[in-house]
Order: structure tokens, then C-alpha cells, then sequence
């Protein structure tokens, strides 16, 4: 196997802007700064963030480059793709010049690939023994949210995980309703004995609130009665995690 060599982002140097210009793009780069020609040459590990969302956007405006105007955009995302994921898009349409609707749609279509890709790794046969494996497949699913999402996990009877983790609701910043219907339905259309759940809290405070409460003791009492085993309830924050099982209020 041949030794790859670890290509590092190259800068994008400055160059005079042109009186009267329109919007500039790609081709408006010195050849061999131009993001294209350079993933094709170098692959795409040698570009920078900017430079492959620039290659999605195509052309900047009438003072910045695509190149530019990214780089500006993550500089105001304090240089993360997790924050740059968090914004609407009133956000990019409304304070980036040159970014109008289909821009700033292809955008956040890249940043929900993103998500869409960790969900196909936590797809792959896993199994579920526990709290921490729990945490592990939902925490890159919702870790760059800024409102609250609750999945419920559907386990065979080998404890591994049937299909994707299914989204049961989306809500605000505070909170997120549950139709516990909902959650034994899929688990009935899937034939699966046992059901797990978790949400994220975008506050990072994984203290369990009274709706928490009173959802995790509703949806244990209706699994009885379906005979279906709740395996646990977790909250899922950046970097820690609530669980009602290891809390022994399971």
C-alpha cells in the first residue's frame, strides 16, 4: 500500500477586484487556488471547509469570491460546522450578500447529509446493552441541534439495534411533545420486544424536567401493557447524558 501524504489546506491568497465587476466565482481564483481543480488534483482532504462549501455555492458576490464569502460565514460561525448546521435560512439568506434561497438551500442540504451519514453509521449492526451504547449512536444525531428531537430505538431480540433510530417528535428550545401511540406503533410494525428513548437537551443541562418525568412513567406503563420491555430513557447532551435506568427510576 502506498504512503499517503498528509496534504494540508492550502491559503487563499488575496488579488485585485475589478471596478464595475459582477459576481465572482471559482474561475475569478489564480488557477492553482481554484477548490475544483484542487480536490481533483489533491482530493478533497486538501481543502479547506471553506473551499468545499464553496464549490457548493459556485460564485460569491460582487466583493468576495465563493472562497471568501465561506470564509467569512465560518469566521462568524466561530470556525464550526456544528454552528454553521444551527442556522436557518433567513440566517444565511438575510446577512450574507450573495447568498440568496438556492445557495443557502444547497448549504444546509450538505450540513443534513452530514447528520443523514451518522444515522447510516448508527444504522450498521449495533448493539444496545446499555445506557453508554445508547449515548453513543444518539449523541452524533443531535449534537448540533438547537431545538429538541426525541428518537425512539428499537432492539431485537439479540438486543442489536432494527433500522434507524425513529424521530417521534421535534420541538422547541424547551421542549418537544411525545405521542406514546406513536412509539409502540412502530414497535408493533417492527416486531421488536424491546423499545428505548432519547431526546436532547440543546441547553446541555441534562436534569430531567416534570414533562421528562411524566412521559418516562406513561410510556413505561403502556410497554407493560403491551409487553414490551422499556430499556431505558436518556437525555442526551454535548458530552454527558441522564439516564433513567442507571437514576433506578426504570
Amino acid at each position: 500500500m502506498k504512503e499517503q501524504k498528509n496534504v494540508q489546506p492550502k491559503a487563499i491568497s488575496s488579488y485585485p477586484i475589478k471596478e464595475g465587476q459582477g459576481s465572482l466565482t471559482l474561475k475569478d481564483l489564480p488557477f492553482e487556488e481554484r477548490p475544483r481543480e484542487r480536490l481533483m488534483e489533491q482530493g478533497a482532504a486538501a481543502l479547506s471547509p471553506a473551499e468545499l462549501l464553496a464549490i457548493l455555492i459556485g460564485s460569491g458576490n460582487t466583493e468576495e469570491t465563493a472562497v471568501q464569502l465561506m470564509q467569512r460565514l465560518l469566521a462568524d460561525c466561530g470556525g464550526s460546522l456544528k454552528n454553521l448546521s444551527r442556522l436557518s435560512l433567513s440566517d444565511l439568506t438575510k446577512n450574507y450578500k450573495g447568498l440568496g434561497p438556492a445557495k443557502a438551500v444547497t448549504i444546509l442540504a450538505a450540513c443534513e447529509l452530514g447528520k443523514r451519514r451518522a444515522m447510516e453509521v448508527a444504522a450498521e449492526k449495533r448493539f444496545i446493552q446499555n445506557s453508554i451504547d445508547l449515548y453513543n449512536i444518539m449523541y452524533p444525531l443531535v449534537r448540533d441541534l438547537a431545538h429538541e428531537e426525541c428518537y425512539a430505538l428499537y432492539l431485537r431480540a439479540d438486543s442489536s439495534l432494527e433500522g434507524l433510530p425513529f424521530l417521534i417528535s421535534k420541538g422547541g428550545i424547551a421542549g418537544t411533545q411525545v405521542d406514546i401511540r406513536l412509539v409502540l406503533r412502530e414497535a408493533l410494525i417492527r416486531q421488536t420486544p424491546t423499545i428505548a428513548l432519547a431526546h436532547n437537551h440543546p441547553s446541555g443541562s441534562i436534569r430531567p424536567s416534570r414533562e421528562d418525568d411524566n412521559l418516562t412513567e406513561r410510556l413505561g406503563r403502556a410497554c407493560q401493557v403491551m409487553n414490551v420491555r422499556l430499556l431505558d430513557h436518556i437525555i442526551v447532551t454535548d458530552g454527558n447524558f441522564y439516564s433513567y435506568r442507571e437514576q433506578g427510576k426504570l
